[in-house]
C-alpha cells in the first residue's frame, strides 16, 4: 500500500466546502504547533547553556523551583497517555480503512514527541534556571490549544460523533493543553520574567546548598522520584569501591531526627490535659498522617491498576474477526475489545501499578523512619529528665529503656511501614471477588470461600510462629551464657580436663533450643505451604463446581482470568496474618511508651542556683533506698570556697545521698540548697560506681573539654594512669567499653576522677574515690591529685571517703550517721568536743595502715584482653568486591545439612513446579477443547494434578526448612567441639568477642535466617524460569526479546547485590553506637547533668539517630531502586509475550487457552523477579556467618590421645609426687622463640618449692608444662616414672591440681562449682570447705552447698572466690600441687591463714608455688628464681639469702 497522508481517495484533498471541513487539513494543521516545538528546542538543548545557570554552588541539576512544578510533570505525563491512545485508535481505524491514512495518526505520534521534549527542555531549563526560555514553551501550549480546539468543534459537528472515541480522546487533550498554558501563565506571574521591570530572585533551599546532604530523593523531579535515577551514580559507584558514611552524607533538614522531634514533641504537648494523658497515637498521626495518607492513596491506585492484569487477559485471549469498512471511526467500547491495545493498555496499567506500589513503599518507609527518630529522641530528652529514684528503686531498669529503643522503636516503625495494608487489602479482595463473579458466576465465590476461610488458620500459625520465637530466643540467650562462661574460664577446665561436663551442658541446652527450633521450622514451612497450596485448592474448588453447575469446563478467557485473579487474592490474605500480628505488638509497644514518657521526672532546676560556699539548709532528705516515707532527721551544713570538706561515716548513713542533694537529684522534702550569688554551673562529679564512655581514654577524661596538652598531662599524672595507658594497643586514643578493651575497676575509677580533675569546674564533688584503689595508688592520688592539683587551682572540694588517715588534710569534716549529721567541724575541734569518737578514728586508722598493698601490674598480655571483632568481620576487603556469589560457602552449608536431604530438596522442588505448570497446561488444553465428551476426563486428571500439586507443596517447604536445621545442628556441633578443643595458644590470639559472635549471631542467622531465604530464593528463581520457560514453549519468538532483558537483568542485579551488602553493612554498624549511647546515658545520668553535658550529649544522640536512619534510608532507597527496575523489565515481558501470543493468536497457530496460560505465567514472573534479587542478596549477606563458622572448624585441636593407653596408667598414679625436668624447652606456637629454654629441675616426694622471677621470667609457663599445656618440642618432665608427653591429656590433667591467678568460679551451687563431676561425698567438700575457712560462711547461706553461685561468682568477694578456688583443689586428692601466684588478690591477714593451711593440709603433697611477693616462699625447702626461661638460682632459701648480691636477696629486700 502507497503512503500518503490523507490517503489515496480522489476526494481526499477537495477543499470545497471550505478549507476546515476537510478533516485531513484540520490534522495537518494540528501538526503546525509540534513542529514549531521542535524546530525552536532543539537548538537550545543541544547548543546547551553552561554559560547562563546558575552562580550558586549546589546540586544544581536537582534544584526546582518553578511553581506548579508537580503540576506540570503529571500534566505531561497524562497528555503522553492520550497521545498513545490517540495514536492507537489513528493505527486500528486506519487498518480497517484499508488504504493508508497517516493524517490519522501522525499528528498523534508528532504530539508525543513533542510532549516529551517539552518536559525534557523544561527540564533544563529549571535546573539551569534560565526562564525567559519557557516563553517558547508557553507559545506552544497557545497554538496546541487552539488547533486542538477547532478540531474538535469541527469534529463535533458531525453527526453521530458522540459515540465515537475520536471526539473524546480530542476532547481530553484540549482541556490538557488548556490546564498546561494556565500553568505556564502562573510561571510567568508568580516568578515577572517576561513583561515585568523586576524579575523575582530565588534563593535555593538550604539542603542543596549544602553539599554534604547527598540523600536527594525530596529534592528530584519526579520521573527521577518515581524510578531513583538518582541513586544510580551510588549503587554503580558501589562496585568500583566499597560504600562508606562519607558517602551517603547527611539527612536533609526535613528529616533530621530534631525536626521529627519538634513536629511530635509539638502535637504531644497540645494534647496536655490534667485529666487524662496525652495519646501517642494521636500526636503521631498529627505528626506523620499526612505521608501516611498519601501513602495510602498510591496503595489504592496500585491495587486497583492490578486487576487491569485478568480484565485484559480475558479481552487478548477472545478472539474476533475484522472487516474492512471504507471510513471507519472507532467507538470506545470497540477500543477495549482490540487484542494488540489491550496488550499495550496491560503494559502501560503495570508500569504505573508498579510505580505507585513502590511510590507508596518509599513513602512508608520514609515516614516510619521519620517517626522512629522523632520517638527516640522523645525517649532520650525523657531518660535525661528521668528522675533517680526511678532508676534506684527499680521501677526503671536498664533492661526496659534497651527495649523501648531496640524493639519497641521499631515494631512502632514496622507497623507503620505496613499500615497501608490494613486499609488496602479489604478493598483488593472484595474487588477480587466482585471480578471473580464476573467472570465464573457463582462457582466463583466457592473457590474465594476456600481462601478467606483458611485465612484464620494463616493467622493462628503466625502467632503460633511468634510464641516459639520467643522460646527459642530464651534457649539461645542461655546457650549463650553458657558458653560465654566456658570461654572465659577455658583455662581453668583445660587443666582440670573438664572440658567435656561443660561441653555437654552446653549441648544439653542446645538440645532444648533445637527442639524449639524444630517447632520453628514446622510451622515455617506450613505457612509457606498455605501460601502456595491455597491458589490451588481455590482453583480446584472453583472449577470443580463450575463443572458441576454448567456442565462444562470454562472458557480460555474465564479461565486465566480467574486464576491470575486468584494469584492476586492469596497476597493480601498471606500478608493479612502479618499486618494484624504487627498491629497488636504496636499496641503494645504504644503502651509501655506511653508510661515511660509518664514516668516521675527530677525536680525543677529554679533552686540550683549560686556558686560556691553550699550551704545545706536543715534539709529533711530522703535517702537513695528508702525514698519517700522517711524523713531523716534536720541538718544543715556548709561548705566555703576553696576548702577541702570531707564527709565519713558508715556504709549507708547517707554520705553518696547528700551529695546527690546538693547535685539537686534528691527529692528535698524540705529545705533547700543555696548556691552562693551566682548560678550553679556545671559540678565536676565523680560518682561511687566508676561510669565510662565508650570512646578512648582522652575523650573519656576530657568529657567534651577543650584539650590542653599540659593540663591533661598533669591529670594523667596525677592518677598515675601513665603505666596503665602505655599498656594499651593504642596509647590513650584505644577505645574501651563495649566496643573496645575492657579495663579493671581501679583503671576505671581512676578515668573516673582524672575526668573530674581536668573538667575547669569551681567544685568537685568526688564520691569514695578511693574504694577500688591499693594504698599507694590512693596515696599518689590524694597527695598529688586531691591537695595538690586541685587546691592550687584554688577549687572547692567535697570527698566522701572511708579511708580515715586523710582526716589530717581536711579544711572542715561532716561525720555522719544514720541520714544525720553527727559531728562536724576541723580534726581539732572534734578532737577537743568528742574524744570518744576521735579514739574511734585512730583505732581505725591504724588498722587500715598495715593493711599496705603491692601495686602490681598485669602483664602488658593480660591488658590487651580482647579487642572485640573489628578487623576479622571485614570480609568485603577490596579483592572480594567483585560481585562474585560464594558458591563454595553454600555448598559447604548444603553439604553439613546431608546429601540426602539436599537431594530430597532438589528433586522435590522441580517436580512441585512441574506439577504446577503441568496444572495450568492442563487448564489450557482443557479450556480451549470444544467437544463435551470428554470433560469428565479432563475435569478428573485436573484434580489428580492438584493433589499432587499440594503434596509436593507440603514435602518442599518441609525439606528445606528441614535440611536448614541440620546443618544449623552440624554447624553447631562441630564449631562448639572444634573450639573446646583447641590449643589454650587459640585462645591467646583470637578475641573473646569474636569467638562469642560465632555463638550469638552467627549461630542465629544460621539457625532461622539461612532457611527461610534459602527457600523463598529457589521459589521464587525456579517461578521466573518455569513462567519464561512456558512462554518459550507456546510462542519461541519471546526468546528474541528474552536477551536483551536477560542482559538488563544481569547487571541490574550485579550492580545492586553489591551496594546492598554495603549498605546492609552500614546500617548494622550505625545501629550498635546508637543503642550503646542509650544504656550509657541511662547509667551515666547524675554524672552528666552534674556537668550539665545534658545539651552535648542530645546533640550526640540526633547525630548518631541521623547517621543510622540515613543508612537505614539510603538502604530502602536502593531495594526501590531495584524493584522499580526489575518491576519495569517485567512489564517489558509481559508486553513481549503479549505481543508474540497476539501475532501468534492471530495467525491460528495456537488456541487461545495457551496464550491465556503465557500472559498468566508472564504476570508471575513481574512478580518474582525482584524477589530472586533480594534473596540473593540476602543469602550472600547471611552466608557470611557460615563462612565466618567454616573459618574456626580448621584450627587444629589438641592431641588429646597421647602414646599410652590410659589403661595403662596406674590407678593411682602419681602416688609419690616426684618430678624430674630434663632440658626443658617449651614455646607457645612453632613460630614463636621457646619460653623456657633447657630448664633442668629435681622436686622430691613432698617438698615444698617456690620459684620467683619477674614478670615475663617463665614462671607460668612453667606450670602450663606440667599440664602439658604448651608445646613441649624437646626434654621431658618425668613424674613419678612417667613421661607426660606420653598420657592422654585427660589422665594426666585430671590427676594434678592448680590454682590460678585469676579466681574462676561458674553460675550454679556451690557443690557443682566444687565438683561438677560429682564424684565426692557431702562429707569430703565440708572438710575441703573447712581447710580452705569457707565452712562457716557456706553453712550460714541458703542452702548450704546447694546456695547459688552467680555468673563469675559476682556474689562473693575475690577474696572470697579465690578461697572456694582453693578448696576446689583440695577436692581432687593430688599428690601434686600447683598454685599460681595465687595469693596475689587476697588480704594478708587470709594470706597467712592459707600459708598454714597449705603447710599442715597438704604436708604429704609436692607444693609448687609460684610466688609473686616473695614473702610467701621464705618457709619453701628448695627456692629456684628464675630469668627470661632460664633457672638463675636453684637452692634452699637460708643458703640463697646468704648470697648479698643474689637475685633472690635482692628481691627479698624489695618486697620487705
Amino acid at each position: 500500500m502507497a503512503l500518503s497522508f490523507c490517503g489515496n481517495n480522489s476526494t481526499a484533498y477537495s477543499v470545497k466546502n471550505g478549507v476546515l471541513n476537510n478533516p485531513c487539513f484540520v490534522d495537518a494543521l494540528n501538526l503546525v504547533p509540534h513542529v514549531f516545538l521542535l524546530f525552536i528546542t532543539f537548538p537550545i538543548l543541544f547548543i546547551g547553556w553552561g554559560s547562563q545557570s546558575s552562580k550558586v554552588q549546589i546540586h544544581h541539576n536537582t534544584w526546582l523551583h518553578f511553581p506548579g512544578h508537580n503540576m506540570r510533570w503529571i500534566l505531561t505525563f497524562l497528555l503522553l497517555l492520550v497521545h498513545v491512545c490517540e495514536f492507537s485508535e489513528g493505527i486500528v481505524c486506519n487498518m480497517m480503512m484499508g488504504t493508508n491514512h497517516l493524517h490519522l495518526f501522525m499528528p498523534a505520534f508528532m504530539g508525543f514527541v513533542a510532549a516529551t521534549t517539552s518536559v525534557v527542555y523544561y527540564h533544563n531549563i529549571e535546573t539551569s534556571n534560565f526562564p525567559k526560555l519557557l516563553l517558547v514553551l508557553f507559545i506552544y501550549w497557545v497554538l496546541a490549544f487552539i488547533t486542538k480546539s477547532i478540531k474538535l468543534w469541527k469534529f463535533a459537528e458531525n453527526k453521530g460523533a458522540a459515540q465515537y472515541l475520536r471526539l473524546y480522546i480530542t476532547a481530553l487533550l484540549v482541556i490538557l493543553y488548556g490546564l498546561l498554558m494556565a500553568v505556564e501563565i502562573n510561571v510567568i506571574r508568580v516568578r515577572k520574567y517576561v513583561f515585568f521591570a523586576n524579575p523575582q530572585k530565588v534563593k535555593p533551599p538550604e539542603d542543596l546548598q549544602d553539599l554534604g546532604v547527598r540523600f536527594l530523593q525530596p529534592f528530584v523531579n519526579l520521573l527521577s522520584k518515581a524510578t531513583y535515577w538518582w541513586m544510580n551514580p551510588l549503587i554503580i559507584g558501589a562496585h568500583k569501591r566499597p560504600i562508606e558514611l562519607k558517602k551517603i552524607g547527611k539527612l536533609p533538614i526535613a528529616m533530621r531526627a530534631l525536626t521529627n522531634y519538634l513536629r511530635l514533641k509539638d502535637a504531644y504537648e497540645d494534647q496536655r490535659d490534667p485529666d487524662r494523658s496525652p495519646s501517642i497515637w494521636r500526636s503521631m498521626y498529627r505528626a506523620f498522617g499526612r505521608p501516611i495518607l498519601l501513602s495510602s492513596t498510591f496503595r489504592y491506585l496500585a491495587d486497583l491498576l492490578g486487576f487491569a492484569g485478568p480484565l485484559c487477559i480475558s479481552g487478548i485471549v477472545t478472539k474476533k474477526n475484522l472487516i474492512f469498512v471504507p471510513n471507519y471511526h472507532m467507538s470506545s467500547h470497540e477500543l477495549l475489545q482490540n487484542s494488540s491495545i489491550l496488550a499495550v493498555l496491560l503494559f502501560l496499567a503495570l508500569i504505573l501499578q508498579r510505580t505507585f506500589l513502590q511510590a507508596s513503599y518509599y513513602v512508608t518507609i520514609e515516614t516510619g523512619i521519620n517517626m522512629r527518630g522523632a520517638l527516640l529522641a522523645m525517649i532520650y530528652n525523657k531518660i535525661l529528665r528521668l528522675s533517680t529514684s526511678n532508676m534506684s528503686m527499680g521501677e526503671m531498669t536498664l533492661g526496659q529503656i534497651n527495649n523501648l529503643v531496640a524493639i519497641e522503636t521499631n515494631q512502632l516503625m514496622w507497623f507503620l511501614f505496613l499500615c497501608p495494608n490494613l486499609w488496602a487489602m479489604p478493598v483488593q479482595i472484595v474487588m477480587g471477588i466482585i471480578l471473580l463473579r464476573h467472570f465464573m458466576g457463582s462457582s466463583a465465590l466457592v473457590g474465594a470461600s476456600v481462601i478467606v476461610l483458611l485465612a484464620p488458620v494463616q493467622y493462628l500459625i503466625a502467632t503460633k510462629l511468634a510464641d516459639t520465637q520467643k522460646i527459642t530466643l530464651e534457649h539461645s540467650t542461655d546457650r549463650v551464657k553458657k558458653t560465654t562462661e566456658i570461654l572465659k574460664g577455658i583455662k581453668l577446665l583445660k587443666l582440670y580436663a573438664w572440658e567435656n561436663i561443660f561441653c555437654d551442658s552446653v549441648e544439653e541446652t542446645r538440645g532444648k533450643e533445637l527442639t524449639s527450633l524444630r517447632t520453628f521450622a514446622f510451622y515455617t514451612s506450613m505457612s509457606i505451604f498455605m501460601n502456595a497450596a491455597i491458589p490451588i485448592a481455590a482453583v480446584l474448588a472453583t472449577f470443580v463446581t463450575h463443572h458441576i453447575l454448567n456442565k462444562k469446563g470454562p472458557s480460555p478467557s474465564q479461565a486465566f482470568a480467574a486464576l491470575s485473579l486468584f494469584h492476586i487474592l492469596v497476597t493480601p490474605l498471606f500478608l493479612l496474618s502479618t499486618v494484624v500480628r504487627f498491629a497488636v505488638k504496636a499496641l503494645v509497644s504504644v503502651q509501655k511508651l506511653g508510661e515511660f514518657l509518664q514516668s516521675d521526672e527530677i525536680g525543677d532546676d529554679s533552686w540550683r542556683n549560686g556558686d560556691i560556699s553550699v550551704s545545706f539548709e536543715a534539709g529533711k532528705k530522703p535517702m537513695g533506698m528508702f525514698l519517700g516515707s522517711l524523713p531523716s532527721p534536720p541538718f544543715s551544713f556548709h561548705s566555703i570556697s576553696g576548702q577541702l570538706t570531707m564527709i565519713v561515716g558508715q556504709v549507708g548513713c547517707g554520705k553518696s545521698s547528700l551529695l546527690l542533694a546538693m547535685l539537686g537529684e534528691m527529692q528535698a522534702i524540705e529545705g533547700g540548697v543555696y548556691w552562693s550569688n551566682k548560678n550553679r554551673n556545671s559540678v565536676a562529679y565523680a560518682a561511687q560506681k566508676s561510669w565510662l564512655l565508650n570512646a578512648t581514654v582522652e575523650e573519656n577524661i576530657t568529657f567534651g573539654s577543650p584539650f590542653n596538652k599540659q593540663r591533661y598531662k598533669a591529670v594523667i599524672d596525677a592518677c598515675s594512669l601513665q603505666p596503665d595507658i602505655d599498656l594499651l594497643p593504642f596509647g590513650d586514643q584505644t577505645e574501651i567499653g563495649e566496643r573496645g578493651i575492657n579495663l579493671s575497676g581501679g583503671q576505671r575509677q581512676r578515668i573516673c576522677v582524672a575526668r573530674a580533675l581536668y573538667q575547669n569546674t569551681n567544685i568537685v564533688f568526688l564520691d569514695d574515690p578511693f574504694s577500688a584503689l591499693d594504698i599507694h595508688l590512693s596515696d599518689h592520688l590524694m597527695q598529688e591529685g586531691i591537695l595538690k592539683f586541685l587546691q592550687d587551682d584554688k577549687r572547692t572540694v567535697v570527698l566522701v571517703t572511708h579511708k580515715l588517715q586523710y582526716l589530717i588534710h581536711a579544711d572542715w569534716i561532716i561525720a555522719m550517721k544514720d541520714g544525720t549529721v553527727l559531728r562536724e567541724g576541723t580534726l581539732k575541734d572534734i578532737q577537743t568536743h568528742d574524744i570518744e569518737l576521735y579514739d574511734h578514728w585512730k583505732t581505725l586508722m591504724n588498722r587500715q595502715d598495715q593493711g599496705l598493698e603491692k601495686v602490681r601490674y598485669k602483664s602488658a598480655a593480660k591488658c590487651l584482653l580482647k579487642l572485640s571483632e573489628e578487623d576479622d568481620d571485614n570480609f568485603s576487603t577490596t579483592t572480594n568486591r567483585r560481585s562474585k556469589i560464594p558458591w563454595k560457602v553454600c555448598w559447604c552449608y548444603l553439604s553439613s545439612g546431608g546429601f540426602f536431604m539436599v537431594f530430597l530438596m532438589i528433586f522435590s522442588k522441580l517436580l512441585k513446579h512441574s506439577v504446577i505448570v503441568a496444572i495450568d497446561y492442563w487448564l489450557a488444553n482443557w479450556t480451549s477443547k470444544i467437544n463435551t465428551r470428554q470433560d469428565s476426563y479432563y475435569l478428573l486428571v485436573f484434580i489428580i494434578l492438584c493433589a499432587a500439586g499440594i503434596t509436593l507443596c507440603l514435602i518442599t517447604s518441609l525439606t528445606v526448612e528441614f535440611l536448614g536445621l541440620s546443618a544449623a545442628t552440624n554447624l553447631h556441633h562441630n564449631l562448639l567441639n572444634k573450639i573446646i578443643h583447641a590449643p589454650i595458644r587459640f585462645f591467646d590470639i583470637t578475641p573473646l568477642g569474636q569467638i562469642l559472635n560465632r555463638f550469638s549471631a552467627d549461630t542465629n542467622i544460621i539457625d532461622q535466617h539461612i532457611p527461610s531465604t534459602l527457600e523463598s530464593l529457589t521459589r521464587s528463581t525456579l517461578l521466573c524460569l518455569s513462567g519464561i520457560g512456558v512462554i518459550a514453549s507456546i510462542t519461541p519468538i519471546f526468546l528474541v526479546a528474552l536477551v536483551p532483558l536477560a542482559v538488563a537483568f544481569y547487571f541490574i542485579q550485579k550492580y545492586f547485590r553489591v551496594a546492598s551488602k554495603d549498605l546492609q553493612d552500614l546500617d548494622d554498624s550505625t545501629q550498635l553506637p546508637l543503642l550503646c549511647h542509650f544504656s550509657e546515658t541511662a547509667e551515666g545520668l547524675t554524672t552528666i547533668r552534674a556537668f550539665r553535658h545534658e545539651a552535648r550529649f542530645k546533640q550526640r544522640m540526633l547525630e548518631l539517630t541521623d547517621t543510622n536512619n540515613t543508612a537505614y534510608l539510603f538502604l530502602s532507597a536502593a531495594n526501590r531502586w531495584l524493584e522499580v527496575r526489575t518491576d519495569y523489565l517485567g512489564a517489558v515481558i509481559v508486553l513481549a509475550a503479549a505481543a508474540a501470543s497476539i501475532w501468534s493468536f492471530h495467525y491460528g497457530l495456537h488456541p487461545g487457552g495457551l496464550v491465556g496460560l503465557g500472559l498468566t505465567y508472564a504476570l508471575t514472573v513481574t512478580n518474582y523477579l525482584n524477589w530472586v534479587v533480594r534473596n540473593l542478596a540476602d543469602l550472600e549477606v547471611q552466608m557470611a556467618a557460615v563462612k565466618k563458622v567454616n573459618s574456626f572448624l580448621s584450627t587444629e585441636s589438641e592431641n588429646y590421645e597421647g602414646s599410652m593407653d590410659a589403661s595403662q596408667v596406674p590407678e593411682n598414679w602419681p602416688q609419690d609426687g616426684e618430678i624430674k625436668i630434663q632440658g626443658l624447652c617449651v614455646r607457645y606456637d612453632p613460630m614463636l622463640k621457646p619460653v623456657l629454654k633447657h630448664v633442668n629441675a629435681y622436686i622430691k616426694p613432698g617438698q615444698k618449692v617456690g620459684i620467683c622471677g619477674r614478670t615475663g621470667s617463665g614462671k607460668s609457663s612453667l606450670s602450663l608444662a606440667f599440664f602439658n599445656m604448651v608445646d613441649i618440642f624437646e626434654g621431658k618432665i618425668i613424674i613419678d616414672g612417667i613421661d607426660i608427653c606420653k598420657l592422654p591429656l585427660q589422665t594426666l590433667r585430671s590427676r594434678l591440681s592448680i590454682i590460678l591467678q585469676d579466681p574462676v568460679l561458674f553460675s550454679g551451687s556451690i557443690r557443682f562449682n566444687l565438683d561438677p563431676e560429682k564424684m565426692c561425698t557431702d562429707d569430703r567438700l565440708w572438710e575441703a570447705l573447712e581447710i580452705a575457712q569457707l565452712k562457716n560462711m557456706v553453712k550460714a547461706l541458703p542452702g548450704g552447698l546447694d546456695a547459688v553461685v552467680t555468673e563469675g561468682g559476682e556474689n562473693f568477694s575475690v577474696g572470697q572466690r579465690q578461697l572456694f578456688c582453693l578448696a576446689r583443689a583440695f577436692v581432687r586428692k593430688s599428690s601434686i600441687f600447683i598454685m599460681d601466684e595465687a595469693t596475689a588478690s587476697i588480704d594478708m591477714a587470709t594470706e597467712n591463714i592459707l600459708q598454714k593451711v597449705v603447710m599442715t593440709a597438704f604436708a604429704d603433697r609436692t607444693v609448687v608455688t609460684i610466688a609473686h611477693r616473695v614473702h610467701t616462699i621464705l618457709t619453701a625447702d628448695l627456692v629456684i628464681v628464675m630469668k627470661r626461661g632460664n633457672i638463675m638460682e636453684y637452692d634452699k632459701p637460708e643458703t640463697l639469702l646468704e648470697q648479698e648480691d643474689g637475685m633472690f636477696a635482692s628481691f627479698v629486700k624489695a618486697d620487705m
